[in-house]
């Protein structure tokens, strides 16, 4: 799994459209989480295995330092998605019924 700025950035953009779904239509909610829960998954397999070649001399440490900043990259995209739905929830909660 190759996510780089561009995917990242496509990513928070679809996350976009489901915060505003006025949007054309598209995925539902649940199938944008499912897809961004599984790249995300793959992702940091991704870093791991490639640490672990680098560590045993499989690979060059390059291939290795780039899958980690993938996986930071990743990982910065789901914590900006946990936020922005704990900040909705919040909003959520604050409304008076």
């Amino acid at each position: 799994m190759d996510i780089s700025s561009s995917l990242a950035a496509g990513s928070y953009g679809k996350i976009r459209e489901i915060a505003d779904p006025g949007g054309s239509a598209g995925p539902t909610i649940g199938e944008s989480l499912e897809t961004f829960a599984r790249d995300f998954s793959e992702t940091l397999q991704h870093a791991d295995s490639a640490a672990k070649d680098a560590m045993m001399g499989k690979t060059d440490p390059q291939s290795m330092v780039e899958a980690m900043a993938q996986a930071q990259l990743a990982v910065e995209t789901a914590v900006t998605l946990r936020d922005k739905v704990v900040e909705a929830y919040q909003e959520i909660m604050r409304m008076q019924i």
